[in-house]
């Protein structure tokens, strides 16, 4: 019997339990497997890109010297932190140094200088009418009571001009008022005491400070390694003090515009209402606008020569006085260290004794602007501008006076004339105080000071770590 296509003869009965146990494959079938198969092992390699690995420190390899970039981030951060901070430590000391440097104070106080403009009568300003009465005969005289107001000078917007840095009624809000301030920690103290500057403003052009002298730090290597790549003879041929006094020099001249915008900062009153410029991108924007552009911020003789003058005068005599001593005696830093130490605190006040005038004429014609500029400084400046070096140190020794203590107090009299009268309490009539001879050396006890306490430093710890910190005092 033939059989039958139907597949009826090979159906089975499903197991009614579920197993769950896998078939075992062969032994040699199973080993093929998990050989093809690879294994993972997980790494304990870093991973050495920063947006993964927030750790500060990944290696780099370059050259055969592992390079650690993360401390030297680290490192820099670290060093800039520390020179913001002795920057704003010391800035206090800045700013009661050049509102001094900058302040005019006339020998004569009861005469301000005038650049003219027209007389106006006081009717034209006030229309006081309690000194005449409203209903008067004019036929009958005039009260004998009752005088003419005499006439007073006016500037170009109708204000009444000044005639006396000690008059309260015609000073501006934003300038202080002159007075006795015991050097330049007394000028510290009526900075913050005054209403219209306070605290904050002890502070004024810190970042400018700052940045100044960051950059002053890397151009001025940087200026110094091109020269001695330029004059490859340098070592035998020029005195040895030459190439770092020629690129101290070339340094401040060209950051001269930064340091023109620190102290126009500085000297600018705090109220908002009378502030010149914002920050120190407007300023320098401001000043390049207005004043002449870069030509007129490098190559104008009242700021070029001052600046040449003022970066020549302190590494010259700090750097030439002992090398000179090296050279005639002898004497050297490893030989007689107390020896050199002693030349170099001498340098570092005789230096400070010949730039602390040159530094104060360089204020004074900061703060003049030039071209369509204008400028509120904080201080009492001169109304009538300077025409160079020579004419500012002859102005300030002929015109000023050291110290002017002043008292002001009401006069009677009507209303419509009220003007304070100032009555000068000179103390000392010496050639020093009576003579502006006083007004060219302000800070120099600040100054010698300074230098004091880094030789002191030097001394105790050594190297340039204890100089370095005392670079802007």
């Amino acid at each position: 019997m033939t059989s039958s296509g139907s597949l009826r003869d090979l159906y089975s009965s499903p197991s009614s339990s579920w197993s769950f146990i896998p078939p075992q494959p062969n032994s040699s079938s199973a080993t093929a497997t998990s050989s093809s198969i690879p294994k993972h092992e997980w790494s304990t390699r870093h991973h050495t890109s920063p947006v993964f690995d927030l750790s500060p420190s990944f290696p780099l390899e370059r050259d055969g010297i592992n390079v650690d970039l993360g401390a030297v981030l680290k490192g820099l951060l670290a060093s800039e932190l520390v020179q913001y901070t002795g920057t704003a430590l010391v800035m206090p000391w800045a700013v009661g140094k050049i509102l001094l440097q900058i302040q005019w104070i006339p020998r004569d106080a009861e005469s301000l200088e005038s650049d003219g403009g027209r007389v106006v009568e006081e009717d034209e300003l006030s229309d006081d009418s309690s000194d005449v009465p409203y209903f008067h005969d004019p036929a009958s005289s005039m009260p004998s009571r009752y005088h003419p107001p005499k006439p007073r000078l006016a500037d170009g917007e109708g204000y009444i001009a000044r005639l006396s840095v000690s008059e309260e009624d015609t000073r501006p809000e934003y300038v202080m008022p002159i007075g006795k301030t015991k050097g330049v920690w007394g000028m510290i103290q009526k900075v913050a005491r005054w209403k219209n500057e306070g605290w904050l403003a002890l502070w004024k052009g810190l970042l400018t400070s700052y940045l100044t002298n960051t950059a002053s730090l890397v151009v001025q290597p940087l200026i110094q390694d091109t020269i001695l790549l330029l004059f490859p003879s340098y070592p035998t041929s020029p005195p040895p003090f030459l190439v770092p006094f020629a690129s101290h020099v070339l340094t401040g001249i060209l950051l001269s515009p930064l340091d023109l915008v620190r102290t126009r900062l500085i000297a600018q009153s705090s109220l908002p209402r009378h502030r010149t410029y914002t920050g120190p991108l407007n300023a320098l924007s401001e000043i390049l606008q207005h004043e002449g552009g870069l030509p007129g911020v490098y190559l104008h003789p009242h700021l070029l020569i001052p600046a040449a003058l003022h970066n020549a005068a302190r590494p010259f005599v700090n750097l030439a006085l002992p090398s000179l001593l090296a050279t005639r005696l002898g004497v050297n830093e490893d030989s007689h260290p107390a020896v050199w130490a002693v030349t170099e605190l001498t340098a570092g006040c005789l230096s400070s004794l010949i730039t602390t005038p040159i530094e104060t004429v360089r204020r004074r014609l900061q703060v003049q602007t030039r071209g369509t500029g204008k400028f509120k400084a904080c201080v009492e400046t001169r109304p009538r501008p300077y025409h160079g070096v020579v004419d500012t140190v002859w102005r300030i020794v002929t015109e000023e006076r050291s110290d002017i203590p002043i008292s002001s107090r009401k006069t009677r009299g009507k209303s419509k004339e009220r003007v304070r009268e100032s009555t000068l309490e000179v103390v000392d009539e010496g050639w020093v105080t009576f003579g502006g001879v006083g007004q060219l050396y302000h800070g120099l006890s600040m100054n010698i000071g300074a230098v004091l306490v880094a030789s002191i430093l030097a001394a105790v710890v050594g190297g340039q770590e204890a100089e370095s910190g005392w670079a802007e005092l």
